[in-house]
């Protein structure tokens, strides 16, 4: 078994006043007072960052900021997966200490994204497809336009899914947005790509997110009550023509994902995933079987997926609502899963939670997913 031993987690913002390497440090810090161990226990550390190669010239910025936290001289690993760095960060790390490799280890995703220097994250740059206009939002309204031909699926049905992230951002205390936003304000809103508004976009953030994971062992003399039971990674196929409609590679990870945990989505309790637009969501309720494939728009305008809902989505506010720092994302949502599963959540718990999933993906333009990670925790 691979429990969850502390979690610490930044407020998301775009205020431009943190430098990486105090986000990382603070998130890092909270999460081993949280766990209770000092740092030399630790035995290892995975720290997630897409972006600071580019945008500050930092290649090894994991053991730059974990010398301020007191890790030297132990394995470091720097992980960029695009938006799976932090949790593909953690599937490093969980193997590890499954191996029997480390008691302890240390998961960490950091991003800082407000910069007047970002640009288009992975945009393609010299592809004729970037070239042409197909930017992520693009390859998103796609998804949302086919979604809608095929399934009758509404607009109003995707505002709903932001006017929900809304109501349970206000309720976290690190989400970006804590103000409440209407259906009718999000279809009012500017337009990006038809049919998406400015609104059904995550935002850019900067922030950070920190685990410590450990063994059997630790986790009792701990008396830390969470695991991971499962947590797999996978990359698409890469078939063309694309169903823009599904998400085979949602699916079958996810498949996999409850087939090793041994339990189905009706066993679930709570659901993070990656809402990095409001299609997204939809998109992803059907692929991890929350309900069938077509039926993602009713089911978010059901009220099922809010707080006190059949199966509350995103309570964290999502990307949508807490921000997107970009391999910070993956770490955060685990950290919500756990903060839930310990009954720690405060005014967004999801009362009685035992069973929670946390999906992420990364690097999905109009083609399939380049990367996908599914993890089930238990209390």
């Amino acid at each position: 078994m691979v429990a969850i031993l502390g979690v610490g987690t930044t407020r998301f913002t775009q205020k431009l006043e943190r430098t990486i390497v105090s986000l990382g440090v603070e998130a890092a810090r909270l999460a081993l007072s949280d766990a209770g161990l000092a740092p030399a226990r630790i035995e290892g550390a995975f720290v997630a960052n897409a972006l600071g190669g580019m945008l500050f010239g930092d290649t090894t910025i994991g053991q730059t900021l974990l010398r301020d936290v007191g890790l030297r001289r132990l394995p470091i690993v720097n992980v960029e997966n695009a938006c799976t760095s932090g949790s593909s960060a953690l599937w490093l790390a969980w193997n590890a200490v499954r191996a029997g490799q480390m008691e302890a280890a240390l998961v960490l995703g950091v991003e800082r994204m407000c910069v007047p220097s970002l640009g288009l994250i992975n945009s393609g740059r010299t592809e004729i497809d970037t070239l042409l206009g197909l930017v992520t939002p693009a390859s998103f309204a796609l998804r949302a336009q086919r979604h809608m031909h095929e399934f009758g699926t509404t607009r109003e049905q995707m505002a709903a899914v932001v006017e929900k992230s809304r109501r349970h951002g206000a309720l976290n205390p690190n989400a970006l947005f804590q103000r409440a936003e209407t259906v009718a304000d999000v279809l009012a809103g500017p337009a990006v790509a038809d049919p998406l508004t400015r609104s059904e976009c995550c935002p850019i953030a900067d922030g950070a997110s920190a685990i410590v994971i450990g063994s059997d062992r630790l986790a009792r003399e701990l008396g830390a009550g969470v695991r991971i039971d499962s947590i797999v990674l996978a990359s698409g196929g890469y078939e063309n023509p694309v169903d823009l409609a599904r998400w085979d590679t949602d699916s079958e990870t996810a498949a996999a994902a409850y087939a090793r945990a041994g339990i189905g989505p009706d066993d679930l309790d709570l659901v993070e995933c990656h809402d990095a637009f409001s299609i997204a969501e939809i998109l992803h309720c059907e692929a991890l079987g929350l309900c069938a494939p077509g039926e993602g728009g009713p089911l978010a305008a059901s009220g099922a997926t809010s707080l006190g809902g059949r199966i509350p989505v995103n309570v964290s506010g999502g990307l949508l609502s807490r921000g997107h720092p970009v391999a910070a994302t993956g770490v955060a949502q685990i950290a919500e899963i756990a903060a839930h599963l310990r009954g720690t959540a405060g005014a967004r718990q999801v009362e009685g939670a035992r069973v929670g999933l946390a999906q992420c993906m990364g690097g999905d333009l109009a083609g399939d997913t380049k990367s996908c990670t599914v993890a089930v925790l238990s209390r």
